[in-house]
């Protein structure tokens, strides 16, 4: 069994049945070390586990994703997280990515795009879903 080599995730969205579909979506390739449903745990559960990847949604209890993400990516906990959220908007994207946050994806673009994400991400590149390329764009061209 070869699970020492996978890459080591930890999942934070306060949707249950979501963690289970991307838990699933995910344990072939990477080990989930643990799932969490606030922003407050998903910081302890880094600092736990010491992961190769976070990802997170933006609406979390206790601390928002982004921001939860922000004190891990400043702390040196974790440099690669990836944002999966149903939200968006121009705002939240400019956000993540000042926060240093490397990959948005959108839980509608999961299906076919979050193995794509993690993958890009780890290996230290940017992964915006196409749906958040769209949206940020034509937010852009109305502005």
């Amino acid at each position: 069994m070869n699970l020492p080599l996978q890459k080591r995730i930890v999942l934070a969205d306060d949707h249950p049945d979501l963690l289970h579909q991307v838990r699933e979506m995910l344990t072939a390739n990477f080990q989930i070390v643990e799932t969490v449903t606030d922003g407050a745990a998903l910081i302890e559960a880094v600092r736990s586990h010491s992961p190769d990847m976070v990802i997170a949604d933006i609406r979390i209890p206790r601390i928002s994703g982004i921001e939860a993400c922000r004190s891990i990516l400043q702390l040196g906990l974790c440099d690669a997280v990836i944002l999966l959220t149903m939200y968006n908007d121009q705002q939240f994207v400019h956000d993540a990515l000042e926060a240093g946050i490397r990959g948005y994806v959108l839980k509608i673009d999961a299906g076919d795009e979050l193995i794509p994400a993690v993958t890009s991400v780890l290996s230290g590149s940017q992964y915006l879903s196409r749906g958040v390329l769209k949206a940020v764009q034509t937010q852009g061209n109305s502005d």
